[in-house]
């Protein structure tokens, strides 16, 4: 399997990972109604400045997540099976540094994510 390295690897990488978000039992209600068309550029802006170095990107992921939270409470399951689907995602796809590099990103993601939207005792 070859690494990540291009923009259409990030395209790809990401409609498999949400196309098995929606499918989830655990966490698809999170992405039920959202406009994937709108939505699908930004999160792969979103990954090709995190693995590809490009800019463009400029939304605040944990403000967007914070006010998601609001709405829908998120729990520790969440994060874990949100992160599950990710590695599985790449590694069906991708093998290499870059791919590592994902999956280590997105765990950062998930832990800083899962304290900030923690509920306050």
């Amino acid at each position: 399997m070859a690494d990540i390295t291009t923009e259409a690897d990030i395209q790809q990488l990401v409609e498999r990972f949400y196309t098995a978000l929606h499918a989830d039992s655990v966490v698809g209600h999170f992405f039920a109604d959202l406009d994937l068309p709108h939505h699908l550029p930004r999160i792969r802006a979103f990954w090709e400045m995190v693995l590809l170095d490009k800019p463009g990107y400029g939304t605040n992921v944990t403000d967007v997540h914070l006010k998601l939270a609001q709405r829908i409470p998120m729990a520790p399951e969440h994060f874990d099976r949100w992160l599950q689907l990710w590695r599985s995602s790449v590694d069906a796809l991708f093998s290499g540094p870059k791919a590592e590099e994902a999956k280590l990103r997105a765990l950062s993601i998930a832990v800083v994510l899962r304290a900030k939207t923690a509920p306050k005792d």
